[in-house]
């Protein structure tokens, strides 16, 4: 396989699409789906709710895609996408445990790392925490659905029409939410809001 492709998309392996068709004549098959794309639902799900949370969340998004296996339209996307918005609802259902998550971020932002011994890895890591604190702060402030379509874009990898895809809103509506999401992380790290192009 070529370096920066995704598992099942080059020619002679196959697909995402085509396991999830198997999978609904012979289940065992939905295991590949797992292997292929449990660690970065699990990246993505830890960034969001943190590692207390991560495993269960991201175990239950292959249990709900597993039962939703034969209801899975390929004309609609690829698998990862549809992955991810299955994480993304169930995430939602922990916002208490997010905001709490950022908010702690937020606190901890400036505080330094007390384990490390050389003056510019400390520099470099207040500097780092202050701009992380300020972020999560943002993250916080947003409300779900316009931070839900920011983090698959930046922490999932997922293009806007992807994000779309996965949290089942239009191309615009998404589009809309990232450019909200954006000019906020931009204020948080007090750039300039470049004028709507």
């Amino acid at each position: 396989m070529q370096p920066g492709m995704r598992p099942g998309t080059t020619t002679g392996l196959v697909t995402d699409a085509e396991l999830v068709e198997q999978a609904r004549r012979a289940p065992e098959r939905f295991a590949a789906i797992f292997d292929r794309h449990y660690p970065d639902i699990y990246a993505y799900v830890a960034k969001r709710l943190g590692p207390d949370l991560a495993e269960d969340v991201a175990s239950e998004t292959f249990l709900v895609a597993f039962d939703r296996r034969r209801s899975f339209d390929p004309a609609r996307g690829e698998v990862r996408p549809w992955l991810f918005g299955i994480a993304s609802n169930l995430a939602a259902r922990h916002v208490r445990a997010e905001t709490r998550r950022y908010r702690a971020l937020a606190r901890a932002g400036g505080q330094p790392d007390e384990q490390s011994g050389h003056a510019d890895a400390v520099a470099g890591r207040l500097d780092a925490a202050a701009v992380r604190g300020r972020l999560a702060e943002a993250l916080r402030r947003l409300p779900e659905p316009v931070r839900a379509v920011l983090l698959l874009v930046a922490w999932a990898g997922l293009n806007q029409q992807e994000a779309a895809v996965a949290l089942g809103i239009p191309a615009g509506t998404a589009r809309s939410r990232l450019h909200r999401a954006r000019q906020e992380m931009r204020q948080a790290l007090d750039f300039e809001i470049e004028a709507d192009e």
